[in-house]
Parts: structure tokens; C-alpha cells; sequence
């Protein structure tokens, strides 16, 4: 996000996932946008993935930069960072091959767990590549982060200038804030502004404060992503007025600010 970024541009950029949903988002004026979470993955490998189920009728099926394009392209985004969408090691390279090809996507976030064994060594062959900019784990795996082996591993990411990625709601912001006061050197991402309920009115006071606890911390940050998501509506019928989103956007702001 650029320096000194109005407030207004804050929620206009925050409301680009919802504008794909929207008819309205044809008429648009194109904004030159830098998306943070995408996921790409392939339903008909041979393997096939992880996520998404297969019971999920919308979601199960190739998903490639290219099919991302002609949605966003209208838009005017011209890149994406891939957040995992897969606990293998393996579909880390997968990703990476595909921004190999494509330069569409600027970065990865993709899966190791702190802890592991290999996690050192898979760490540093990932890392070598430089599209690999950090690893997102579960709201449930931060809340086992206070080991002494996750703890070391946490300061191998920090120390290569990588970041944690937390995808949890709010019962995981305690642990956000309390990893982030043990690594102060690790810069951490609160993912879709912690999977609040969004339903147009006020945020819960438990998320509230649960916010304030992570934004203590200097080293936390929040991406705001997952809008549509957050309002439980699926198939292009999440709202677009800008007002629905607003109090926890407001919210967001006003705990993080523009450079946070």
C-alpha cells in the first residue's frame, strides 16, 4: 500500500473482493491493486488437494492465474501474492512453478510447520526462491507456537525477513499477540480480519478486544481479506455498498492504521 494512504483509498482497495461479486464492478474505474491472498490449485491431479472438499460445488475445480485474471484483470489488479492453500511441502514447489510461468504472482505464503524436523532445511531450499516470502499457519497450530523447537523456528523466519501468516478467528488473537511479544522480530499477518462475523453492524466487543491485544503488539498486521467470506453469502450475492463493511473496517483502522 503506498505511503500516506487515504482512508478512502484504505476502503475502496478493502472492498475489491466484494466489487467481483457485484455487477456494478463493470462500470468501475480501474485501481492498480496488488491483491494479498489468492489461492491457485488443481482439483484433477492425480493427487488431488487438500482444500477444498470435494462436496463444495463452487470451489472444487482448477483454479489458475489465468481463470484470476479475467476476473481481476478488469479491475485493474495487476498481481497477486498466493497464500497456501494445502498443508503438503510439496505443493509449496507447485505454486512456485506456476510463478515460474506467470508473472502474475509476486509472492508466496505458503506451509511449513514450526516444529517439524525438516522444517530447517525445508525453510532454507524454499527460501532461496525469492517469490517464497513466508508461511501461514491455522488459528488452532498458533496456539501450540510457545514450544522452544516452534520458538527457534519462528527466528529462522524473522531472521530471513519472512513472515507468519495466522489464519484464526478470534479465539487465536491471544496467542497472535503473545507470539509476536515472544519473536518481536517476526513480522506477523492476521488474516481475514480474524474471520469476524460481518453482518453490516457492530463487531463483536469479544473480536474487539481480542484486535486491540494483537495491535499492541508492533510487530502484528492485519490483511484485510475474506470479506465476502465473513458475510456468509456465497455466489456472487455478498453485498457491495461500502456501508456494510464499514464498522469493522473502522475498526481495523483504527487499531492499525495505514501502515499496519
Amino acid at each position: 500500500m503506498p505511503d500516506h494512504v487515504s482512508r478512502r483509498t484504505f476502503l475502496g482497495a478493502a472492498l475489491a473482493a466484494a466489487a467481483l461479486n457485484s455487477r456494478a464492478a463493470a462500470g468501475a474505474r480501474a485501481m492498480d491493486i496488488l491483491d494479498c491472498h489468492t489461492h491457485f490449485y488443481d482439483s484433477t491431479r492425480p493427487q488431488g488437494v487438500p482444500w477444498p472438499a470435494k462436496s463444495d460445488s463452487l470451489l472444487y475445480r482448477p483454479v489458475y492465474p489465468r481463470h484470476y485474471q479475467a476476473l481481476a484483470g478488469p479491475l485493474g489488479i495487476t498481481g497477486t501474492v498466493v497464500v497456501e492453500a494445502s498443508a503438503w511441502v510439496a505443493d509449496n514447489d507447485w505454486v512456485l512453478g506456476l510463478a515460474a510461468a506467470d508473472p502474475l504472482i509476486g509472492g508466496l505464503v505458503g506451509h511449513l510447520e514450526p516444529g517439524h524436523p525438516a522444517f530447517a532445511v525445508e525453510l532454507e531450499r524454499l527460501a532461496a526462491n525469492p517469490l517464497f516470502r513466508g508461511i501461514r499457519v491455522s488459528g488452532s497450530d498458533v496456539l501450540s507456537l510457545s514450544g522452544r523447537d516452534q520458538a527457534r523456528d519462528l527466528e529462522r523466519l524473522a531472521a530471513r525477513g519472512l513472515s507468519l501468516d495466522v489464519n484464526g478467528d478470534v479465539s487465536s488473537l491471544p496467542a497472535v499477540a503473545a507470539v509476536a511479544g515472544a519473536v518481536p522480530q517476526l513480522r506477523i499477518v492476521i488474516n481475514h480480519v480474524a474471520n469476524v462475523r460481518i453482518d453490516g453492524g457492530p463487531p463483536p466487543s469479544a473480536w474487539l478486544a481480542g484486535m486491540d491485544r494483537a495491535a499492541g503488539r508492533a510487530n502484528v498486521f492485519c490483511k484485510v481479506s475474506g470479506l465476502v467470506e465473513g458475510t456468509g453469502r456465497r455466489d456472487g450475492k455478498a453485498p457491495p455498498d461500502a456501508a456494510f463493511y464499514r464498522p469493522v473496517l473502522d475498526a481495523v483502522w483504527a487499531r492499525f492504521g495505514e501502515e499496519r
